[in-house]
């Protein structure tokens, strides 16, 4: 080895002998699986998040979830609305039209020309303001939230989790022993085309409402 090569690598040598060692903990706390924080703080981030989707989020007591329901459906000007068959008593609006799909029985077609779609939903993510749909309680197939072009969905406030992973670890059964397919909901669905022109409504409801309750 030639004598610069040698001085090279002893400079190198000494330089790293004076490197402190690699941090063996990180110098931040993890948030990467739970998030410690206040329930408000969660469901308040939420709901900020949520509107930054352009959804319209509202939060209301529990025991004026009907009422509230029944209000923001007068406000769109909904009509015929389709909803889950099992969809809680309490949230049964008046003055519409209820198109069950019990057993899925409601064609493309027929949701499609429905003025809109309420359901619950499993889950909702502060960290991304999110709703995650899994066939579960008060959800109904798929089908039904992709197809109307307005979904107002109810969301407890119990179901607001921080961050995604902890949305992932709660879906386990629905994806391992129900085998259902997973929806995360983000705002109205929106697109664009090759000259970032925003198209709203292409695949999935162009108008989502949200209403926290709790």
């Amino acid at each position: 080895m030639s004598d610069e090569k040698q001085k090279v690598l002893g400079r190198i040598r000494a330089a790293l002998a004076g490197a402190h060692a690699p941090p063996t903990e990180p110098t931040r706390p993890d948030f990467l699986h739970s998030w410690d924080a206040p329930r408000e703080e969660i469901v308040a981030l939420f709901i900020e998040h949520a509107a930054d989707y352009r959804a319209d989020v509202r939060r209301v007591e529990a025991d004026s979830a009907g009422l509230a329901i029944t209000a923001r459906l007068r406000e769109r000007g909904i009509k015929r609305l389709v909803v889950p068959v099992d969809l809680p008593p309490e949230w049964i609006p008046e003055g519409v039209e209820l198109l069950s799909d019990a057993g899925g029985i409601l064609s493309h077609a027929e949701l499609d020309a429905s003025d809109g779609v309420l359901t619950g939903c499993a889950l909702a993510v502060a960290q991304t303001g999110s709703l995650v749909l899994d066939g579960g309680i008060a959800q109904g197939r798929r089908a039904i939230t992709l197809l109307p072009d307005y979904h107002l969905c109810v969301v407890r406030a119990e179901q607001v989790v921080g961050l995604i992973p902890e949305a992932v670890s709660q879906l386990t059964a629905a994806v391992r022993d129900r085998r259902q397919p997973i929806t995360l909901v983000s705002g109205p669905s929106a697109t664009s085309d090759i000259e970032l022109n925003r198209v709203e409504g292409v695949h999935g409801p162009r108008v989502l409402d949200i209403l926290v309750v709790g």
